[in-house]
């Protein structure tokens, strides 16, 4: 009987390996060696991205950069996937609500692209930086008055303030009014957390928060969106507001929380700056590990493989980042050059901004917790499970416990808690303290942005 033949000796594509799976608990505990299995298989191979969802997964930058950078040949409407229309995509794979079409920028070529995409930079240009920086520092110091007061001097930094940080600051940029806000980020928390009617919550919070901008403009994201010359319709505006909460909230989370370990970490040299742990972050955990459908418009050779047309082609940017053949010489291109934002057409238009607040986030933990250590080495992390993102799960962290500040006294130092099993949208009556300060007053109504403006204004 014939022996099975090591991967490097099977030719790509060859129905003895099957497709690497490229989900569930054994690719979440080590994505590395996944990826590295299918470097031995050339620049791209077959992979079950979800149950039953096959799609062909670019491992190398060179290839990942050709595909980016080649809209003639490779495009992101997702009407076109071959499976899909054919019905051999499971009707509640959760392949869909990532590759699935929307009629927003990321999935649209050509002048429906331009169209859409020149609305989205040109209103995020219009962010000042200074007071972007200030939003920040401003929602991060209030999430961590609201743990670092814990007589423990314990937390768990991703789900009480890598997570719902991005969520407070793009609810302001937007210009939400607290009721609004509060259900904008139940929504999109909802959504990532697979929660039923999740994608109507947010529909409808998008809906009203439109619809109030008409009748009052004001000075923010929202209003300039829709003030565009683009001249987008109500519809294209709420999808667009998705497109940035979707691809800007749960990465930066994921930045956020991986930048802190890093830099917190016992392999971490003292004295570089915090930007080079995002960018080391970018880099060797990219946030959005693998995504950005293209669908080929013919069929096309990639390193040896062909693959036919419109069949889905997702780039893997963690394994493009950490490209053997690309780290031998990483220290010869620029700081930027990973592919953690994209590139090409479709790069990553708030790309600045989302370097800029996960930098500012880790410095302001480290300045008003400058004692802040893991309570576990960043190797015996473990990360979530998805084929989508590198995220951490927790990270446990200690501190010397802080005196409650007069604010949060008045508008009581639970308020904005979202402990870990905890969506965004409890409210205090199903939810308690997870945290024992005794002598407070009770946590005030509302959602987390209601709670968070209180706290602004000192109520």
């Amino acid at each position: 009987m014939q022996q099975p033949r090591e991967p490097q000796e099977i030719p790509p594509g060859c129905p003895a390996h099957g497709n690497v799976q490229m989900y569930g608990p054994s690719f979440g505990a080590d994505p590395d060696s996944h990826y590295a299995q299918l470097r031995s298989f050339g620049h791209s191979a077959s992979v079950d991205i979800a149950p039953d969802v096959q799609v062909e997964l670019v491992t190398s930058y060179d290839a990942a950069l050709y595909v980016l950078q080649n809209p003639a040949s490779f495009v992101r409407d997702s009407r076109r996937w071959n499976a899909l229309n054919e019905g051999r995509v499971p009707a509640d794979s959760p392949a869909l609500p990532m590759m699935g079409y929307r009629p927003n920028a990321l999935f649209s070529d050509g002048a429906a692209h331009a169209r859409l995409r020149q609305a989205v930079t040109d209103s995020l240009a219009t962010v000042n930086e200074h007071q972007l920086i200030r939003q920040t520092q401003q929602s991060a110091t209030y999430l961590i008055s609201q743990f670092s007061t814990d007589i423990r001097g314990q937390a768990e930094l991703m789900a009480e303030y890598a997570q719902p940080l991005p969520l407070l600051v793009f609810s302001e940029l937007f210009g939400c009014p607290p009721e609004i806000g509060d259900r904008v980020i139940a929504g999109i928390s909802g959504i990532f957390e697979g929660t039923p009617g999740a994608d109507e919550v947010l529909g409808g919070a998008l809906t009203e928060l439109i619809a109030l901008k008409r009748r009052r403009p004001a000075a923010d994201l929202t209003t300039r969106l829709m003030g565009h010359s683009a001249q987008l319709s109500d519809e294209e505006v709420l999808h667009q507001l998705v497109t940035l909460l979707s691809g800007g909230t749960a990465p930066l989370a994921a930045a956020i929380g991986t930048s802190s370990a890093l830099y917190l970490g016992e392999e971490w040299q003292v004295g570089l700056p915090v930007e080079d742990a995002v960018s080391q972050t970018l880099w060797n955990y990219a946030p959005i590990a693998n995504y950005a459908a293209h669908y080929p418009t013919h069929d096309v050779e990639l390193g040896g493989r062909v693959i036919r047309a419109n069949d889905p082609v997702l780039i893997s940017f963690a394994a493009a980042n950490t490209d053997p053949k690309l780290t031998a010489h990483r220290e010869q291109l620029s700081a930027k050059a990973h592919l953690a934002f994209g590139a090409g057409p479709h790069a990553c238009p708030a790309k600045d901004p989302a370097f800029m607040i996960a930098v500012t986030a880790v410095e302001t933990l480290l300045n008003r917790l400058p004692d802040v250590e893991m309570r576990v080495p960043f190797k015996a992390l473990t990360w979530a499970p998805s084929p989508w993102s590198r995220s951490l799960v927790t990270l446990p962290i200690r501190f010397t416990p802080r005196a409650v500040p007069q604010a949060a006294k008045s508008a009581g130092s639970n308020a904005g808690q979202m402990p870990q099993q905890q969506t965004a949208a409890s409210s205090p009556s199903t939810a308690g303290p997870s945290h024992t300060n005794a002598g407070v007053a009770p946590q005030p109504k509302g959602g987390m942005f209601s709670r968070f403006l209180a706290w602004t204004r000192g109520e």
